[in-house]
């Protein structure tokens, strides 16, 4: 009596090899998004290295004070945190090293972004600090148009009535920017805790869509704006008694804006209140708008500082930090959501904070709530790179210690601010001393011969899959090809998702990963052959030989995922990507030994020319040594057996 094969426990062969189909499918059609959707765009081709692409080499100078010097550790921490910022998206390949004392050299491959230059050189240290006074910035009223000047904004004409705000809310807001769009034009709020900040009327402006006949401005109105009259905060002389007291205003300045020529010895926080320049008109002349900003950000945290918004619309005087960078845990980035748990399309960073940040975030936001009555002491400016990103004020205190940015981001920025206050602060900030396009180090010329090679080993195993296995070499064949286009899709993807890009080492890494591949293959054909050689049907074979080689495939795979996850980790640059496309190929070796070459075998073990063990086939039992067919089900012995047990008595009886 004939006994059935068993059936794999992994389900039907035919709907593995659907399944395996429509990950491809699926893989190649983000690879089509990528190229439709993806910011920026995405390609058919994989993103190539530096050695292989060229790119744009920068060296960067540290900007330092008078009588300050920059040592070898600071250099050193700046090398790694600059690693991994233009590494934080995955493997970019790009080289960071030192260049004399206290010089630095970026090497980016390809065409790095703006928002990647520009993301180096900043310490992005982030701050949080209780706002003094604040006030909107004086900007230059615009030149009149000739439609303008010529029709009085009070006139009767139609279209004046309509739209009686006409010229003179243009030159009002122009003059005096709101502090609600001060806080950094879109940017809102944090949810929940903080509430924006109320916009300021303008002096010129009235209510849209009012149809009183008195104009709206007068000739003069339109002509420069009057600047605000300072005042001296109170609390002159007194010691400060929080970071919210107005008398850090008349303390003197720290030595950073006096070493720096800003400002001279002596000056108190207030006159530097009144000297910042937060537009280029106003710093003409002077130092620069940039010189401005980058003592800011080196103002020293527990002193007071002086800020504009990122627009440039509003002024802060803040008080010393509270709460810093040093005590994030991590800042990523994301889509708001409402109460209801959707998604409003506004991006956001979100920040998370240790214990001692934590606490003293609750502590400052119970503070500031009973400045409700006192704008914008009631206000928090949240502050990087010496300008303020937000200034929500406080509607409840904050105790869980997470915060959210949000703001006029869009996926680019937010992920690299995220980023920046992810891998930390540089010690210092930098200035871009020169930067120059590389060109490729080993070029298409190496990457072709490199290709050659490869193609030289594939082909070397496949003439022995051939040769060794005869009809069933043509599985090994097309199991390689498979890994070939899942390894080709992923690579490609990578580049768009992750930054990912293949360089000569990671292209060694996917040629080593052929032998790989091609072990796992022979492993289970051995296995099957040996279930063939002790008498077993090729359908039984295949599914016991199968059970016995999958534990070794998956014990090597898992080695050599192992050994590639330690080198990802403790290596730099080159190595690295040998590393990522090694353990990458590992997991592609498992999905298609699993997903393809057993599926496959077990449909072939059920046609006549390999089920009936034709010679050609591989499994020919002959060729193998079987002692023919001797299995016949649980418990039962074979004539063959018989056979060969009784010509065992039989010789050991003549011997006797």
């Amino acid at each position: 009596m004939a006994t059935r094969a068993r059936r794999s426990p992994g389900g039907s062969p035919r709907r593995i090899l659907v399944i395996l189909l429509l990950l491809v499918i699926a893989l190649f059609a983000g690879i089509a998004g990528t190229t439709a959707w993806a910011s920026p765009k995405g390609k058919w081709t994989p993103l190539l290295g530096l050695d292989l692409e060229g790119g744009r080499q920068i060296t960067l100078q540290p900007i330092v004070g008078k009588d300050q010097q920059v040592n070898k550790g600071q250099v050193n921490q700046a090398v790694d945190i600059i690693r991994n910022r233009v590494n934080g998206n995955g493997v970019s390949e790009a080289q960071v090293s030192t260049l004399g004392s206290n010089l630095i050299v970026v090497s980016l491959p390809g065409n790095p972004s703006e928002e990647t230059l520009n993301s180096l050189a900043q310490s992005s240290q982030l701050a949080f600090r209780a706002v003094i006074t604040s006030e909107p910035v004086q900007q230059p009223a615009p030149a009149p148009s000739p439609s303008g000047s010529a029709t009085p904004s009070g006139s009767a004409t139609p279209s004046g009535s309509a739209t009686p705000s006409g010229s003179a809310t243009r030159s009002g807001s122009q003059s005096a920017a709101p502090s609600g769009s001060a806080s950094s034009g879109a940017n809102d709020v944090l949810p929940q805790a903080f509430k924006a900040e109320t916009n300021s009327p303008s002096p010129s402006a009235t209510p849209s869509g009012s149809a009183s006949a008195k104009p709206s401005a007068s000739p003069s109105g339109s002509a420069t704006p009057t600047p605000p009259v300072q005042r001296q905060l109170p609390g002159a002389g007194q010691q400060p008694t929080s970071a919210s007291d107005t008398a850090w205003a008349s303390k003197t300045v720290d030595d950073v804006w006096v070493t720096n020529n800003l400002v001279p010895s002596g000056t108190t926080y207030q006159q530097l209140y009144e000297k910042f320049p937060c537009t280029a008109a106003a710093a003409k002349g002077g130092p620069s708008l940039e010189q401005w900003r980058e003592v800011a950000a080196r103002a020293p945290l527990d002193q007071p500082d002086v800020m504009c918004s990122q627009d440039g619309a509003q002024k802060y005087l803040m008080g010393p930090s509270e709460v810093s960078g040093r005590e994030l845990t991590n800042a990523t980035y994301g889509q708001t959501t409402n109460q209801q748990g959707q998604q409003t399309g506004q991006v956001a960073v979100n920040l998370s904070f240790n214990d001692k940040g934590k606490s003293t975030f609750a502590d400052v936001t119970k503070r500031l709530m009973t400045f409700q009555q006192n704008t914008p002491q009631n206000t928090f400016a949240i502050t990087v790179d010496g300008q303020v990103i937000s200034s929500p004020s406080v509607n409840s205190p904050i105790t869980d210690g997470n915060a959210q940015i949000t703001g006029s981001f869009t996926n680019a920025t937010a992920k690299t601010l995220a980023n920046q206050l992810k891998f930390g602060a540089l010690p210092f900030s930098f200035k871009e001393l020169t930067s120059s396009q590389v060109s490729p180090e080993v070029g298409s010329d190496q990457l072709q011969k490199a290709l050659i090679a490869g193609l030289i080993g594939l082909a070397l195993v496949v003439v022995y899959s051939l040769l060794q296995y005869r009809a069933l070499g043509f599985v090994t064949v097309l199991s390689l090809i498979v890994a070939g286009v899942l390894s080709y899709g992923l690579v490609t993807l990578l580049g768009t998702t992750s930054g990912f890009r293949l360089t000569m080492a990671g292209v060694t890494g996917l040629i080593v990963s052929i032998g790989i591949t091609a072990d796992s293959f022979i492993v289970y054909f051995e296995r099957v052959r040996d279930e063939v050689r002790s008498g077993r049907p090729l359908r039984a074979a295949v599914e016991t030989g199968w059970n016995r080689a999958r534990r070794t495939i998956i014990i090597s795979d898992a080695v050599n995922f192992l050994a590639s996850a330690v080198l990802y980790v403790l290596s730099e640059d080159n190595v690295k990507a040998f590393a990522f496309t090694l353990g990458l190929s590992t997991i592609v070796d498992l999905v298609v030994v699993m997903m393809f070459t057993h599926p496959v075998l077990t449909l072939l073990a059920r046609t006549t020319f390999f089920g009936g063990g034709h010679k050609w086939s591989g499994f020919d039992p002959d060729r193998l040594g079987a002692r023919g067919v001797t299995y016949a089900g649980r418990g039962r012995v074979t004539i063959a057996d018989r056979k060969a047990a009784a010509g065992t008595a039989a010789a050991q009886g003549g011997n006797a």
